[in-house]
């Protein structure tokens, strides 16, 4: 590959567009033949100190869907919407698997190109309105996507053809598309001069610490052990927020994290997680039980006080110990082998830092990344443990809708490997109003006020960027 550099540094050189153009062409031909649809594409190499993200960001049209994902070892930037896949119910991990799977089928490539997106919470969640455009399942395969590993980065263009189109039109929009792209750095904050952002809870304040309460006495009960529950803040801005300016925040302060960013023409998914759900590549399956936060000090011995504390702290050991011992469960059947950390270790965020097991596992037949995140989500970390009991009980305590929030976003290529990280501290953001979350694991011990306090403190991931 050719790295192209300079003026027109994010492009594809001419010999790539001809080997798109042919797959293209051999692509309508197989659709027209097998009546079913085919996926072309053609990747080429970028120059890698280009800003991925602020050139999508800057691209986006008001109609476009995009998606950016960061983290230390990998970037990926991606925008438009070559096919969507969504889905809904109990299911929706194994149709999307599927559906992704059948487009992988006689795809005609040279670099394999990814499927985008994410899950909601619950299997039929996002049904209020603020989540409109954003299925309970939904997969993108992307017209443009900038990836970059390591210090190498790529451009790849992909249609998936149905055989009714014109290869020249197709060619031509995608020419199109490609060409506004160009080097590009984030928008600044602009904050209205006069009118200050307004902050207010979805429901009061007490109605969290009486669900924390509430969900308290039925784990003393006996009815299950541990129950995570959020809270939804809103943030009511004078003006429309700009995802970029506030993606771009995050990343600079959470970097060691997942920042994540899903846009459609109506709304923006939006924050910086720091948990694994799941990583697969071939037979090897990543993952991280991560549970029991406290805060951070700016004074490194007051900072390494706090970090012993939770290190010795058996209410947040306990909850630790519960979602390890369910992840090794959950992988075991399809796993050859499950290791699990003797130990757990500390994971420092700017704001917040967690307890958190590393957990590997040697997979035993080949499970796809979208199937093992169905069969992990949603760990005891975001959702309780018995997992049936939790997913019951925290829409009647919660009285919101999840949406997103605590699903899974990533990516998965046409071999099935992939990473999903869990969608936390981060929030929507619709035209005026950005819509918060944060959540507490509950076990027996714990106490409303400081379930309340953790939360206060986790929402300070995004709650400053906008107020």
């Amino acid at each position: 590959m050719t790295v192209r550099s300079g003026a027109g540094a994010i492009g594809l050189s001419e010999a790539a567009w001809t080997r798109f153009e042919e797959r293209v062409d051999h692509a309508i031909a197989r659709a027209r033949r097998e009546r079913r649809r085919v996926l072309a594409s053609a990747s080429e190499a970028v120059a890698p100190e280009l800003d991925l993200s602020a050139a999508v960001l800057a691209a986006r049209g008001s109609g476009d869907r995009y998606f950016c994902l960061e983290q230390p070892v990998r970037v990926l930037a991606a925008l438009g919407e070559a096919a969507l896949v969504e889905a809904s119910g109990d299911d929706r991990f194994l149709r999307v698997a599927a559906a992704c799977r059948e487009l992988a089928r006689g795809a005609l490539t040279d670099e394999e190109p990814v499927w985008v997106g994410g899950f909601a919470f619950a299997a039929d969640g996002g049904s209020t309105p603020e989540w409109s455009s954003l299925a309970p399942a939904q997969m993108l395969m992307p017209e443009i996507a900038l990836s970059r590993r390591g210090q190498a980065a790529q451009l790849t263009v992909a249609a998936v053809l149905d055989g009714d189109e014109s290869a020249g039109a197709v060619l031509d929009r995608l020419r199109a598309r490609v060409d506004s792209l160009e080097p590009a750095s984030m928008p600044l904050f602009d904050p209205d001069p006069l009118v200050s952002p307004r902050v207010a809870s979805a429901s009061p304040p007490e109605h969290f610490e009486s669900a924390v309460a509430r969900g308290v006495e039925r784990i003393r009960a006996g009815e299950l052990d541990k129950l995570v529950l959020a809270r939804e803040v809103r943030v009511h801005a004078p003006s429309e927020i700009d995802p970029a300016p506030v993606y771009d925040a995050l990343r600079a302060s959470f970097p060691a994290c997942y920042c994540y960013l899903v846009g459609t023409p109506e709304l923006a998914f939006i924050g910086a997680s720091p948990e694994l759900l799941v990583r697969r590549e071939g037979a090897r399956a990543q993952t991280v039980a991560l549970a029991g936060t406290t805060r951070r000090s700016a004074d490194p011995s007051v900072d390494d006080l706090l970090g012993e504390q939770l290190l010795q702290s058996e209410k947040q050991r306990e909850e630790q110990a519960i979602v390890t011992r369910r992840i090794e469960r959950t992988l075991r059947p399809v796993s050859v082998w499950v290791a699990a950390a003797d130990e757990p270790v500390l994971v420092k965020v700017q704001n917040v830092q967690h307890l958190a097991t590393p957990i590997r596992a040697q997979l035993a037949e080949p499970v796809s990344c979208v199937e093992l995140a169905g069969r992990l989500h949603p760990t005891p970390a975001v959702g309780g443990e018995p997992r049936e009991v939790a997913v019951r009980l925290i829409p009647a305590l919660e009285g919101l809708d999840r949406g997103w929030y605590a699903g899974p976003v990533g990516w998965t290529d046409l071999a099935e490997d992939g990473e999903f990280c869990v969608a936390l501290r981060g929030g929507l953001l619709r035209d005026r109003v950005a819509h918060l979350y944060a959540g507490c694991g509950i076990v027996r011990d714990s106490d409303p006020a400081a379930e309340l306090a953790e939360t206060e403190i986790k929402l300070q991931t995004m709650l400053p960027l906008l107020a």
